[in-house]
């Protein structure tokens, strides 16, 4: 595959709620309705849908809700988190323009956290885990990531000051972002003042509970010219795989902190042709602090055991040398498994964020996080 074939066209999302009305496909038709619009399209145009597995909607039910034209592709991504919305899908839509079989395609996305069972529901179907972690005590997102916080501590040192800066950079950002679910001032005192949820990970080091909903539409470059906003390239792509199911994945790896964001990162520049050191932005998953950290490191943006130091320095902060989830991210502008990351990377790159806009913003990069997967796609204005 090559760079600078397809395009981002059109974006759009619904509003972050704590608990919201709607179901995951009633805000998936709507943020695919805003994004066709956005797009300059009308549903009409829509002739392809990359639909993900744990969204629990096919394309069919994308297509009638929408008022689509004829389909002529349709794949689904098997992979979890931010890897499938922000990796998979592009990479796929990408070989389906290519080869003739489709013009506009349509990467919807929603989750509904407050469903009962949450976030949790996910991983509380894997048997290994009911067999033998749940007994033990060893279960939910934070537990498992308080792990990794604890050893990555141990190998590279991290104060809590340090650690802090992580949430409280995205909340600088979330404050000047008028759709941001939590946009209430954050100081090193109101860190400390969130509850612990599980040492060292308070509920400030924790991505939202989220009910909302995001789309995106990809064609190719030379249609994406004749549409009304400047042209997003997908400049490259790359994905990462580990291997380890979900069920063992968090108590079997050799090291706790490493994912494959290393070997995706290399192949997304190698593809785009460029070095860290040329992107003028970047949107991390950041599910926690933690992996947020590890990610800033994978991605390049500063060398591997400084990403705590990266932070308390400023460098992602607004006016930073680096800006780092110019939304307010997952932890504080919304949890929409990694594709608010991606339509915050557009609308960065066509100029439209106002008081947030990162000056003469042209390379970004996003890395999306999926557990024992993980994806790094670069978007270019061109």
């Amino acid at each position: 595959m090559k760079g600078h074939k397809i395009a981002v066209t059109g974006v759009g999302e619904t509003a972050f709620l704590r608990k919201g009305e709607e179901n995951p496909l009633q805000m998936m038709t709507r943020a695919s309705l805003a994004a066709i619009a956005d797009a300059g399209l009308t549903p009409a145009d829509i002739d392809g849908y990359i639909v993900n597995k744990y969204a629990g909607h096919p394309s069919e039910e994308m297509a009638y809700s929408i008022g689509a034209g004829q389909k002529l592709f349709s794949a689904v991504t098997d992979s979890a988190g931010g890897t499938a919305t922000t990796g998979d899908a592009l990479r796929l839509a990408q070989l389906a323009i290519e080869a003739g079989l489709c013009r506009h395609v349509l990467v919807p996305y929603a989750i509904r956290s407050t469903k009962p069972g949450g976030v949790y529901a996910f991983h509380a179907r894997e048997p290994q885990k009911a067999g033998l972690e749940m007994p033990a005590g060893f279960f939910g997102q934070p537990t498992y990531f308080a792990t990794m916080a604890n050893r990555y501590a141990h190998e590279y040192g991290m104060s809590e000051e340090e650690q802090a800066a992580v949430p409280m950079t995205y909340r600088a950002w979330a404050a000047i972002t008028p759709s941001a679910q939590r946009r209430e001032p954050m100081d090193l005192e109101a860190y400390r003042a969130s509850p612990m949820i599980s040492t060292p990970l308070r509920a400030a080091d924790c991505c939202l509970t989220t009910d909302g909903g995001g789309a995106y539409i990809v064609s190719s470059v030379e249609a994406a010219r004749d549409l009304p906003h400047p042209v997003v390239s997908v400049q490259g792509v790359g994905l990462g795989y580990n291997n380890y199911p979900h069920g063992v994945l968090f108590s079997q790896k050799p090291c706790t902190f490493e994912f494959p964001g290393r070997e995706s990162a290399a192949q997304a520049y190698g593809m785009a042709g460029i070095d860290p050191k040329d992107l003028d932005l970047a949107q991390v998953y950041d599910g926690f602090t933690i992996s947020a950290l590890v990610q800033t490191e994978m991605l390049g943006l500063c060398e591997r055991g400084e990403a705590p130091r990266f932070y308390a320095a400023g460098h992602a902060k607004p006016g930073g040398r680096m800006p780092v989830n110019t939304s307010g991210g997952h932890m504080s502008g919304g949890y929409v498994p990694g594709i608010n990351l991606l339509i915050e990377a557009v609308r960065q790159l066509r100029g439209q964020e106002g008081a947030r806009q990162v000056p003469d913003a042209k390379l970004c990069a996003i890395a999306g996080l999926g557990g024992n997967n993980h994806s790094t796609t670069v978007l270019a204005r061109i």
